[in-house]
């Protein structure tokens, strides 16, 4: 115990100082990094979704340091390229388990980080651990079986393999914090994409005005300011769309709250709906602002033409490091060397972790020291 810290502010506090934090900086989160400096990064990315898991917090009373170590840990396990990594990973991955991200932020605070001498990890509470695995809800349903999401292919194994171990009760939901945490992503990922695709020209404000709920905001913008040079107004359209959302998850976080009864965590826990949530009206307001950017920024030709290269770099790190594991630095390839020659699940899963790992231009230096035509991702 420390004197000066709870156990959840040391939580927090070992997240923010872990290496695979740091590595987030240069992390995508839609963009490269190449793309310039003002864009999302995993890290800004993260920072920010701690803030306004922050803001929730206190708004209804709940352990904001519990909401923020959630909050700063909910991306420790993306690949390097976003979504495309983890995508190729888990194609690449599939008869030895597959590759889940959420999974793999388990298996970094667990077991992957080597800092302290007593033990590997991050030797985090089981309350974070429980939201960091749950924090979308639970991932068995009453009966035991795999909710809808995993129900094809049954849980990560990083999930199962630790279960087994700490019990963190998966048929169950995450704390209110953690579920604050969750809302606090999709707020931050929704208003700063169409930060960053208006930024990026990727679509411009005639495209934002055709959904109904940014079209008001921008008639306000307008009206108010006329003729705002461009950059202010895209700052005063994406602070709207956070304020928005935020008192919106407020007020129905206390309407919930309140209509359930709850006295306690173990309460919120064994409801069969979150507590912490938006109402029906900005959820599907949610779905048509994913849908618009689904559309305009996530399978835009650019966009798509940089995921489609950066497939490749990861497609051909995996297939060098399996056949040849010491051509990953040291460390790395002395642990394969202990592997046996036959275990190829676990040789895949070690080349998986460091793989993952690694940050965008990190992959592309190891691509372009292992092969003669590396993409520039531009």
């Amino acid at each position: 115990m420390s004197p000066t810290r709870t156990e959840f502010q040391r939580d927090r506090d070992r997240v923010l100082h872990s290496s695979a934090f740091r590595r987030l900086a240069h992390k995508t989160q839609v963009f490269v990094p190449h793309e310039g400096d003002h864009y999302r990064t995993r890290l800004t990315h993260s920072i920010e979704v701690g803030q306004i898991a922050r803001a929730l917090a206190r708004a209804l009373g709940l352990d904001d340091d519990l909401a923020e170590a959630f909050a700063l840990a909910h991306d420790l396990g993306h690949t390097p390229f976003g979504h495309t990594g983890e995508e190729v990973l888990d194609g690449l991955m599939e008869d030895y388990g597959g590759f889940d991200h959420n999974a793999q932020a388990l298996r970094i605070v667990t077991k992957l980080e080597h800092r302290y001498a007593a033990f590997d990890g991050l030797n985090l509470t089981w309350e974070t651990l429980e939201g960091l695995v749950k924090h979308n809800g639970p991932l068995l349903t009453a009966n035991g079986k795999p909710v809808e999401r995993y129900s094809g292919r049954g849980l990560p194994l990083a999930f199962r393999e630790y279960n087994d171990q700490h019990d963190l009760a998966l048929a169950s939901f995450a704390s209110a914090e953690a579920q604050a945490a969750a809302l606090a992503d999709d707020i931050a990922y929704n208003a700063h994409d169409i930060d960053d695709g208006l930024r990026a020209g990727l679509f411009d404000f005639s495209d934002v005005v055709g959904v109904e709920f940014l079209r008001g905001f921008c008639d306000e913008i307008e009206a108010r300011y006329p003729g705002l040079e461009s950059s202010r107004r895209i700052h005063e359209l994406v602070r709207r769309v956070i304020t928005n959302f935020i008192e919106d998850a407020i007020e129905q976080s206390w309407a919930r709250l309140s209509k359930s009864g709850v006295q306690s965590v173990e309460d919120i826990r064994l409801l069969d709906a979150p507590v912490i949530a938006f109402s029906d009206a900005i959820m599907e307001t949610e779905k048509k602002l994913k849908r618009f950017l689904f559309a305009n920024m996530y399978r835009h030709p650019k966009i798509a033409r940089i995921r489609s290269e950066a497939s490749d770099v990861v497609s051909d790190l995996f297939s060098a490091f399996f056949e040849k594991p010491d051509l990953m630095p040291a460390e790395w390839a002395e642990a394969a060397a202990l592997i046996t020659k036959n275990d190829e699940q676990r040789r895949a899963r070690l080349v998986c972790d460091y793989i993952a790992g690694m940050t965008d231009r990190y992959a592309l230096a190891e691509h372009a020291r292992l092969f003669d035509v590396t993409p520039e991702l531009r």
